[in-house]
């Protein structure tokens, strides 16, 4: 079973920046799609990005389209999401995971969850 350990999350000023890691333990997620998700309170979690196994295709929704950059190191299985010009929506709980089920867009069924990491943006 493959268990994400994120880092990188804290409290910024709105227009400010943070990059996200993520590195899964227990084996390596190489040959799989992964994908970032978040969840605010009271909201459902949803993807928020997400990058095919060979790193040649990736999804963004458009809330973070043009600001958010997902990569992936396979030869260091570590996953990770560059956030820029945060907005104070994005203040959420941000997840990865690997994706048992995706359709290359928005619908995603993430699988092996971590224990997240908090990002807190303030104007």
């Amino acid at each position: 079973q493959v268990q994400p350990a994120e880092s990188g999350g804290r409290s910024v000023l709105a227009g400010g920046f943070l990059r996200l890691s993520c590195a899964p333990s227990g084996r390596t997620f190489s040959r799989d799609n992964v994908g970032w998700f978040r969840q605010a309170p009271g909201i459902e979690r949803n993807l928020v990005a997400a990058i095919h196994w060979s790193g040649t295709m990736t999804y963004y929704d458009d809330s973070v389209k043009g600001r958010f950059t997902i990569s992936r190191d396979n030869a260091k299985n570590t996953l990770s999401l560059q956030m820029n010009n945060l907005r104070p929506e994005d203040t959420a709980d941000y997840y990865c995971a690997r994706l048992s089920w995706w359709d290359g867009k928005s619908r995603a069924t993430g699988v092996d969850w971590g224990q997240g990491t908090q990002v807190t943006v303030s104007s």
